[in-house]
């Protein structure tokens, strides 16, 4: 179901619907971090205007597109200045996430053992990804952060779900490599 229709929608979700009949996660993944590249270069989508509208305080999720008949889903996130996540996981679901505008800094975590109910996390890798860059998650390495480093600039990216990102866990830091875990419940910004 189409959120909201914009100029190549249909070539955007004719790539993703390729790409998810491939027959194995990493096979998915890896023909829509390839496709997700070619689109963002090659300019020919266009992405609605409110997706270059920031919240206050926030990022904002926009939901452009559910697949009714492979489930997965297309979320465009905007990035104010300095805007960003705290260490979350998808709840299990693998994502493609791709750099429309801006730069984003994402920085990959390996959970640790726990200690004494709180998690551990160490950093493995850290990228400044820019316009047409894309990058995958596929559980269990699926823990993350990602911020606009910009102090001025306004940022973009679109991220393609294995199903609707309706929670997620993230996890605050309480000091020395500890994290204390919360649900959160993500909500949608508007489309128009």
């Amino acid at each position: 179901m189409l959120t909201l229709d914009f100029p190549g929608s249909r070539q955007l979700i004719d790539a993703i619907d390729a790409a998810v009949a491939e027959n194995s996660t990493r096979a998915v993944t890896d023909s829509l971090r390839n496709s997700l590249c070619k689109l963002i270069r090659g300019k020919e989508v266009k992405l609605p205007e409110c997706v270059f509208e920031t919240a206050e305080g926030r990022y904002a999720r926009r939901e452009l597109y559910r697949s009714e008949d492979h489930g997965y889903c297309v979320v465009a996130m905007t990035w104010g200045p300095g805007q960003g996540t705290p260490i979350h996981d998808h709840c299990g679901m693998w994502c493609v996430e791709g750099v429309w505008s801006g730069a984003l800094e994402v920085v990959q975590y390996e959970r640790l053992a726990d200690e004494d109910g709180h998690y551990r996390f160490q950093p493995v890798g850290s990228i400044q990804a820019g316009p047409g860059s894309a990058g995958s998650l596929i559980p269990p390495h699926e823990y993350h952060t990602i911020r606009n480093p910009s102090d001025d600039a306004v940022a973009v990216s679109l991220h393609i779900y294995s199903g609707p990102m309706t929670h997620c866990a993230v996890f605050q830091p309480l000091g020395q490599d500890h994290y204390q875990r919360s649900d959160r419940q993500l909500g949608l910004d508007p489309v128009h």
